[in-house]
C-alpha cells in the first residue's frame, strides 16, 4: 500500500493568495481612514468586515482546500482579519473622540447662569384692555354686566328692535345654533353684547348704568382687520333726564382715558335699529392730529389723511327697546354705545394685523407683559 503524497500541490484559490489577501486588507484600511464620521465608518465596516465582505468570503473558501493547505491559508486569512478589526477599532475610537469633543462645544451649557428662574408669562392684551375699560367705568360708578354667548334670538334681535326681515338675521352675518339638525332652535351665537343690556333692563329697575364687555360672533372671514370672533364693550345708561349731552360727555371721558388727554371726538349722524337718534363716534387722528388733511407732502397712514378715525356707534336708546324691556319711555331715557376692543387695541398700540391677536403666538402677548 502506497504512502500519502506529501508533495501534492493543492488547487490554487485566488481569494486566498497572499497578494489578494494583502490587497483586501489595504482596501479595508483605506476605507476606514477615509471615513469622516461614524456613519461613514459604519458603511465601511459592513463592506469590509460583514458577512459578504471579501475576507469573509475568502474564509469560506478555506474548507475547499486539501488538508495540507488549510493551515497556511487559515493563518493568512486570520491574521488579515485581525489587522482589519484592529484598524476598525482604532478608527472608531478616533471618530467617537472627535464626536464627543464637538458635542461638548456645540451643546455647551453655561452652568453659572441662574437655574431657578422661570420665564415671565404674559397676559393677552385683549384681557388687560378689557379690564382697563372696566376700571374706567367702575370709577364713574357704573357696573359690569355679563351674559351668555349662546343667546336667545328674541334677546339678540327682537328686543333690540331688529325686525324679522333685518339683514343681520341672515346666515351672512349670524351663526345660528341648530337643534336636531334644524335651524329653528331660536338660539344664536350673539352678534353683539347688546343682549346683556336687554337682560339687565328686564331684571332690574332704573337707574341703570352698566357696561357689557365680552366676545361676539359674526360670519366674517379672518383678515387683517376682521375676525369671526371679536370682543366688544357696550355701555347702557337708563335714568330720568338723560340726553345726548350726557352721552357725549361720557364718551369724551372714555376716549381720553384710552388715548390720552386732549383727544378730540365728534359724532356723525347714523342709523341703528336700537337707538334713535344714532351716531358714529370718530376720534381725531392721534398720530397726525388732523395735520395731514389737505397736505399731500405729509400723508398719514393711520387715518388715510382724513384726520378722523371711526371708533364705534352710539345713540339714545330707542323707546321701542325700552318698552320691550318693560321700562316706561315717558319717564326714562337712556343712551348706549359700543366699541370694538380689538380696534381700540389697534389704535392704542399701532397693531396693523388682526392675525397677531388671534393666532396665539406668545411673543405677541409677551410685549405687553403682565399689566393689571
Amino acid at each position: 500500500m502506497s504512502a500519502p503524497n506529501s508533495d501534492y500541490d493543492p488547487k490554487r484559490v485566488t481569494p486566498l493568495e497572499p497578494a489578494e489577501v494583502a490587497r483586501t486588507v489595504s482596501d479595508a484600511l483605506a476605507a476606514f481612514s477615509a471615513a469622516a464620521d461614524l456613519e461613514q465608518l459604519k458603511q465601511a465596516r459592513l463592506a469590509h468586515t460583514g458577512d459578504r465582505s471579501p475576507l469573509a468570503l475568502a474564509n469560506r473558501e478555506i474548507g475547499a482546500l486539501p488538508p495540507q493547505a488549510r493551515k497556511e491559508a487559515g493563518q493568512r486569512v486570520g491574521a488579515a482579519r485581525r489587522e482589519v478589526a484592529e484598524a476598525l477599532a482604532a478608527r472608531q475610537e478616533e471618530l467617537e473622540a472627535e464626536r464627543d469633543e464637538r458635542v461638548l462645544v456645540e451643546e455647551a451649557v453655561d452652568v453659572t447662569l441662574p437655574w431657578d428662574r422661570a420665564p415671565r408669562g404674559a397676559r393677552h392684551p385683549l384681557t388687560t384692555i378689557q379690564e382697563r375699560v372696566a376700571d374706567v367705568f367702575v370709577a364713574m360708578g357704573w357696573e359690569v354686566a355679563e351674559g351668555p354667548e349662546v343667546e336667545a334670538e328674541w334677546l339678540n334681535f327682537d328686543a333690540l328692535n331688529i325686525g324679522p326681515d333685518h339683514p343681520a338675521r341672515t346666515m351672512q352675518d349670524t351663526f345660528w345654533v341648530e337643534a336636531g339638525g334644524s335651524g329653528d332652535s331660536g338660539l344664536v351665537l350673539r352678534t353683539h353684547t347688546s343682549p346683556v343690556q336687554a337682560r339687565t333692563m328686564l331684571s332690574r329697575k332704573p337707574p341703570i348704568y352698566v357696561i357689557c364687555p365680552g366676545r361676539t360672533f359674526r360670519t366674517d372671514e379672518l383678515d387683517a382687520t376682521h375676525t369671526p370672533v371679536f370682543s366688544q364693550v357696550e355701555g347702557l345708561a337708563v335714568d330720568e333726564g338723560l340726553t345726548m349731552a350726557h352721552l357725549k360727555g361720557t364718551l369724551d371721558h372714555f376716549a381720553s382715558s384710552m388715548f390720552g388727554d386732549g383727544i378730540t371726538t365728534r359724532l356723525r349722524p347714523s342709523y341703528f335699529p336700537f337707538t334713535e337718534p344714532s351716531a358714529e363716534m370718530d376720534l381725531q387722528c392721534f398720530v397726525c392730529r388732523g395735520a395731514s388733511v389737505g397736505d399731500p407732502d405729509n400723508p398719514c397712514r393711520t387715518c388715510g389723511s382724513e384726520g378722523w378715525i371711526e371708533w364705534g356707534g352710539c345713540g339714545m336708546v330707542n323707546p321701542r327697546v325700552l318698552v320691550a324691556c318693560g321700562i316706561d319711555p315717558d319717564r326714562y331715557t337712556g343712551f348706549a354705545f359700543g366699541m370694538g376692543l380689538e380696534r381700540t387695541l389697534m389704535f392704542r398700540h399701532g397693531i396693523e394685523d388682526m392675525h397677531d391677536m388671534v393666532e396665539g403666538d406668545v411673543r405677541f402677548a409677551a410685549a405687553f407683559g403682565m399689566e393689571i
